[in-house]
């Protein structure tokens, strides 16, 4: 294995031990980085005088026989987003934000920081996350590294990139609507969605803003045990988000696995009972499934019911639209130079005006009698976990898009829409609130990875988890240069 596909756990373990330097660990990643010159377009801003700073004072705990943390010496990269380090700049994917440079350093960046990461960079982003495929006008898209002619997903686009191209060990990202799992399954990497709350988001001034529909952030790997371990840190209330909870689960441990797959109960689903799923993709998520039930788990098809597809589609619309429109607000309240819908339209995307557009379309009355279908699918979730440890279901209707292509306006011989809605089976699991970790399936015949979604109760990652370690275990997974 080569350097720089190395696990975190491993890395972290070494490094606290003495065996290994932080500098040493982190020089491979900033090598690979400058030689290679990012292929995929993952990242951002590379921060490598940062960079080999963090991992010399790694180092110095370690030899003063400190403890650095869980996460010594492991390479980490921050999406360019809303989790922003002080002193670094800070797009949002916005081209009039190109040098924008972020004041303070966000509590999830702190905690991962202070558990003895080394930071690498910051990765690509759509602008402000409102679409599931990775492009702006400021950076240009980011490709999958499965395929340069592929788009990496998004809106955490940039962060799996650049884990399966081995440019670093653990990322993070969000999701509002499958920005961590659509990545993860055009990437090949694990994510978890966590229960909303569980990770605390710092949004100001509207601390508020990130109920409808739960926006959360999650941490990225290439493994179950090293995205455990990055939940670990992340995890757990903080005064600054007035949703957040306490942890109560041990996620290092549970992710790193010992449950045997004969314990766990699966409900498995290849369309959620509404979506079209093209065949290569259904092909993969059921040889996945049928390993986890020949290591010993009982797996069972499984009905979800709740509201149809077009009037869930409907609903979601209106609360993502309208909090799109909203964080707009917001940054240009920050920002007074700012002006997306009028002086810098022609800066930006396309999609994110006509997201804008339909945002600011909604009433009050909309975006809250949305709450209504929300809870008929909650409601239909729960029915399908009952008695059962997690629901198993496609991240993706299709392989990795086209790297600037459109979404489908066909899937599996059947017309739809053309919407990114039409495209993931991920977004209805924000309405609904549950934790998902997504793993890998496997590939398609022209070698494109599938992503698998398990989903769990809510505030029980432990056991999904514990789950996903068994799953791994079955289903074994390595990238194209480790």
């Amino acid at each position: 294995m080569t350097d720089t596909f190395q696990s975190a756990a491993a890395i972290a373990r070494e490094v606290r031990a003495g065996d290994r330097s932080a500098v040493d660990t982190v020089e491979p990643f900033l090598e690979r980085i400058a030689d290679r010159g990012d292929p995929t377009n993952a990242l951002v801003t590379v921060l490598d005088e940062r960079a080999r700073e963090q991992a010399a004072a790694v180092d110095e705990q370690v030899a003063d026989g400190e403890d650095p943390g869980p996460l010594a010496g492991v390479p980490l990269a921050v999406k360019d987003l809303t989790e922003t380090i002080e002193g670094v700049p800070n797009t949002h994917g916005l081209k009039p934000l190109a040098d924008n440079v972020a004041d303070h350093t966000t509590v999830t960046v702190r905690r991962l920081e202070a558990a003895g990461a080394v930071v690498v960079g910051t990765t690509n982003t759509p602008e402000l996350g409102h679409t599931p495929l990775t492009y702006n006008e400021l950076q240009g898209p980011t490709a999958t590294p499965f395929d340069l002619e592929r788009n990496a997903g998004g809106s955490s686009g940039g962060s799996a990139a650049a884990l399966a191209d081995g440019l670093t060990v653990l990322a993070t990202g969000s999701d509002v609507g499958g920005s961590l799992r659509n990545p993860a399954s055009c990437c090949g990497v694990v994510s978890v969605k966590p229960s909303y709350g569980l990770v605390p988001k710092e949004t100001r001034p509207d601390g508020f803003n990130s109920h409808s529909p739960f926006a959360v952030l999650g941490p990225m790997a290439r493994s179950v045990e090293d995205a455990g371990l990055m939940l670990d840190v992340l995890a757990g209330q903080d005064d600054i988000d007035p949703f957040s909870v306490p942890a109560e689960g041990d996620y290092a441990a549970a992710a790193a696995g010992g449950v045997p797959a004969d314990e766990f109960d699966v409900g498995y689903s290849p369309d959620l009972d509404r979506f079209a799923v093209e065949q290569s993709v259904r092909d993969a998520c059921r040889e996945a499934v049928d390993a986890l039930a020949d290591a010993g788990a009982a797996v069972e098809d499984t009905a979800v019911g709740g509201p149809p597809k077009g009037d869930m589609t409907f609903d979601y619309g209106k609360q993502a639209t309208a909090f799109f429109a909203t964080i707009v607000d917001r940054l240009e309240d920050e920002h007074p130079d700012l002006d997306i819908e009028g002086d810098h339209a022609g800066e930006v995307s396309p999609t994110l005006l006509n997201t804008l557009g339909m945002g600011r379309g909604h009433g009050a009355d909309d975006y809250l009698d949305a709450n209504v279908g929300r809870t008929a699918f909650y409601d239909a979730v729960e029915d399908a976990l009952d008695g059962r440890d997690a629901l198993a279901v496609p991240v993706l209707a299709t392989p990795p898009l086209p790297l600037e292509g459109e979404f489908p306006n066909e899937i599996d011989g059947e017309n739809v829409a053309g919407l990114p809605m039409d495209w993931m089976l991920s977004w209805p699991f924000n309405m609904s609130g549950h934790p998902v970790v997504t793993v890998p399936a496997g590939l398609t015949d022209d070698g494109l990875p599938v992503g698998l979604q398990l989903v769990g109760h809510r505030y029980d990652e432990e056991r999904l988890l514990s789950l996903a370690a068994a799953y791994e275990a079955a289903n074994p997974w390595s990238y194209p240069d480790a």
